[in-house]
């Protein structure tokens, strides 16, 4: 019983200390496994966030933007935004990393300037608002 105890508590600390979970000690987890399960968000999120910042600043300097369609109407036909004339929304593109053409990610923009600025990441599925500031 007092083996079975020290096993436990070593496990304990093991996984206190590590920040793992007990399957990747038992499953011969590596150490970029304990990395990616810290408190740090993945990389591939800091390469997103930075492109939605870069579209951000292209808004607020009236671009130079990548895409013909940047600054086009968008028409919320979906109507997930709230109902407003229409020219009121502009879309911009926010680039994903990895992909060879505009993707899903959009910035909606609604005013002339803008006063509010709403992200979708799955084209025009669901939004969030979010701050126009970089």
């Amino acid at each position: 019983m007092k083996k079975f105890l020290l096993i436990l508590l070593v496990l304990a600390g093991i996984y206190h200390f590590q920040g793992s979970n007990l399957s990747d000690s038992f499953n011969g987890g590596s150490q970029q496994a304990v990395t990616q399960q810290s408190d740090s968000p993945p990389q591939h999120l800091f390469a997103q966030e930075r492109e939605l910042e870069k579209t951000l600043l292209r808004i607020r300097d009236n671009g130079p933007f990548p895409y013909d369609r940047d600054g086009i109407t968008f028409h919320n036909r979906e109507r997930l935004l709230p109902i407003k004339p229409s020219g009121y929304y502009r879309e911009y593109t926010v680039d994903t990393p990895g992909l060879s053409h505009r993707g899903p990610r959009r910035v909606v923009t609604g005013g002339n300037p803008p006063d509010v600025y709403y992200y979708t990441e799955d084209h025009y599925s669901s939004f969030r608002i979010i701050s126009g500031a970089p």
